[in-house]
């Protein structure tokens, strides 16, 4: 994690001047109801504690200046023309969200930024989200403007949707806001209302990325989106009333499944069976039953591996090893797929070797290096220092 102190010589020595204030937003890992969010379903995610640091400091015109230092690149433009950059792609979620502050006749003056994050890009933890959020809160606070957690989170949502061009739902906006230390949420992406549920004390969150990148915006992210979007409308023939594939149990699909393609057919049937277990494993949690919730973990991979395909060979291997270690209750596939990271729930006197184990395995089934990352439910955004 970035060291405030270093953040802010960082910041002195780019723009001359000391930050006004440094903010925080954390990433996500999502234990249990993927590819649920943009059908209005529930998820189960936790804010992890890697984040997305922003120190700020207002100016007196019309000018954005951002450095990233990820990327070591930086980027100016002015808030009376923000358009997208085919340049520096990396700076566009920062457009986006800035863009999208200003369509909300939130009265802005210029900033200079400087961005460090230590949320893997391209793992699967919503390092784009956490990077919004962090900007847009930066910028509430410089700006004194007052806006909710969901507010904040549905305007970075916007930003990656209508800016970006990333179809993503609202669960990874909403954890970068929202999280609850030592909590994940059960989250309904219809009316955002939540619940906390409490994580075990005794248990670990193990974030493993396989090392495979993936490219979501112009994916089959969006290809996926389409067929929930299909699915719907020839469901409509028989079930009017439904307004996404939340509204469909098991039982309807089924009764259901003539009217579907079969290019369509299994992505819905993700999906209804993912939110269904996504309430199960909730009950499970609340109820202390480890071993219930890591099956249904289970269960949630294999549904994403074979029903909406957006697992790859090497993420199955992370997975099948997981299984096989010691005090693991479960693993999945987590973030939007084609790569990225597995979640697993591993026993807190086991987290050490299970974690060993697993690069080794990974390595010697595949060749491949994966990182392992252990990690506790984390708060949302916040101010990490002012000056």
């Amino acid at each position: 994690m970035p060291e405030i102190s270093v953040l802010r010589e960082a910041f002195t020595a780019r723009f001359g001047t000391h930050p006004r204030l440094i903010v925080r937003a954390p990433g996500r890992v999502n234990l249990i109801g993927e590819h649920t969010d943009y059908n209005e379903g529930f998820v189960l995610p936790i804010a992890i504690d890697r984040a997305t640091f922003v120190a700020a400091r207002a100016r007196a015109d019309r000018q954005l200046n951002v450095y990233s230092e990820q990327f070591d690149a930086e980027d100016s433009f002015s808030l009376d023309q923000i358009e997208r950059s085919s340049e520096r792609p990396w700076s566009n979620y920062v457009r986006g969200v800035v863009k999208g502050m200003l369509a909300r006749d939130l009265p802005l003056i210029g900033a200079d930024l400087l961005i460090a994050s230590d949320v893997p890009i391209g793992a699967g933890l919503s390092s784009s989200a956490s990077l919004e959020v962090a900007v847009g809160y930066a910028m509430q606070l410089l700006n004194n403007v007052n806006l909710l957690g969901e507010e904040l989170a549905l305007l970075a949502q916007g930003a990656e949707n209508s800016f970006v061009g990333m179809q993503c739902g609202i669960m990874d906006q909403f954890m970068a806001a929202l999280g609850r230390a030592g909590h994940a949420l059960l989250l309904d992406c219809r009316d955002l209302s939540y619940r906390t549920i409490p994580i075990p004390p005794d248990v670990r969150v193990v974030v493993c990325d396989s090392g495979v990148r993936h490219s979501l915006v112009g994916s089959e992210y969006n290809e996926r989106r389409a067929a929930c979007q299909e699915a719907v409308r020839l469901l409509r023939q028989r079930m009017p009333k439904i307004m996404a594939l939340r509204d469909v149990s098991p039982e309807q699909l089924e009764a259901n499944a003539d009217l579907l393609p079969p290019a369509v057919l299994p992505r819905a049937r993700h999906v209804v069976s993912e939110i269904s277990r996504t309430l199960k494993a909730a009950e499970a949690l609340e109820r202390g039953d480890l071993a219930g919730f890591g099956q249904l973990m289970y269960e949630s991979h294999a549904s994403l591996r074979d029903d909406y395909e957006v697992s790859v060979p090497e993420i199955d291997a992370l997975v099948e090893i997981a299984s096989g270690l010691p005090g693991c209750y479960g693993s999945r596939i987590t973030g939007g797929g084609f790569g990225g990271s597995t979640v697993s729930l591993v026993s807190i006197g086991a987290v050490d070797d299970f974690a060993e184990r697993l690069v080794a395995d990974y390595r010697a089934r595949t060749g491949g290096q994966a990182q392992v990352l252990v990690t506790t439910p984390s708060e949302g955004v916040s101010r990490a220092a002012s000056y």
